[in-house]
């Protein structure tokens, strides 16, 4: 096994290693804390990691390694839920636009440039400040502005792979476009958006973050890495603990789906030669 093999090895395991302990501490939270992650306690407010709270409390007494672990299931659930809409509506548009071209691809790429010309923030906080602050608010904000970036990436695979010759042979076959499509479009671009979806997970759990630090996604007492590390701003001179564990919770997980995008990205890469 050359030394480029066992990189890519290495990168995918600890990728998975990671993901998997986020989501062990996502499904099985109880096993880890037996806190409350939003039971109040007046008399330990604000107390430094200890042995009985480990990472500490914030300003109402609520223990800070229970919120971080509680957090995980909002966190996976807002980078994988707000990847799956755009994942499946970007690659479709991206197989049509680049498969059919003409005026289809005309149309679905001037729609695409208006959305690409905002920025992917701004245009995600807009939608929440008009349909209001919350987790579906969030939701629906990604799912309108995720879409672009697969819809640009399997058009480009689509317009490569249409040109193919067995494609060309399928079509002397006389096979219909939606057995083309099936059959040998969909197979030979599906990786790409795969691969990026990894990716965009990362986005999506950053982005949600950011949105729960502004205030305009999950709200409190619900325990989110970044409504947390909003909570904690205010406190980070005598309280360092509450910004810092979620933080790194965050970076760490959002490595491990980076990783294994990474790892995909170059298992693909080395395929193809």
């Amino acid at each position: 096994m050359n030394k480029k093999a066992i990189k890519i090895n290495v990168s995918l395991i600890i990728g998975i290693i990671i993901v998997g302990i986020a989501l062990i501490m996502a499904l099985f939270p109880s096993m880890f804390t037996n806190y409350d992650p939003e039971a109040i306690d007046a008399t330990a407010m604000l107390a430094p990691p200890s042995a009985e709270h480990i990472f500490g409390t914030d300003n109402y007494g609520r223990d800070i390694f229970a919120r971080v672990i509680y957090s995980a299931r909002i966190d996976l659930l807002i980078g994988v839920g707000a990847m799956i809409i755009p994942f499946f509506v970007g690659t479709a548009l991206g197989i049509i636009s680049g498969y059919y071209g003409g005026k289809v691809d005309a149309f679905l790429m001037r729609v695409l440039d208006i959305f690409m010309a905002f920025p992917y923030m701004v245009l995600a906080i807009a939608i929440v400040a008009i349909t209001g602050a919350g987790i579906k608010a969030l939701f629906i904000s990604m799912w309108l502005v995720g879409w672009k970036e697969y819809t640009r990436l399997v058009r480009s695979e689509v317009l490569v792979v249409k040109n193919s010759e067995y494609v060309e042979a399928a079509k002397v076959l006389g096979y219909n476009d939606l057995r083309i499509i099936v059959r040998s479009i969909i197979p030979n671009v599906l990786s790409s958006a795969i691969v990026y979806g990894a990716s965009d997970i990362v986005m999506c759990m950053m982005s949600g973050a950011a949105m729960s630090y502004l205030g305009l996604g999950v709200q409190s007492p619900t325990p989110e890495w970044g409504a947390i590390i909003s909570g904690g701003k205010a406190f980070l001179s005598i309280a360092w603990w509450i910004t810092i564990f979620p933080g790194i919770f965050l970076v760490v997980t959002g490595l491990g789906f980076s990783l294994i995008g990474d790892g995909l990205s170059d298992k693909l890469r080395q395929k193809g030669r």
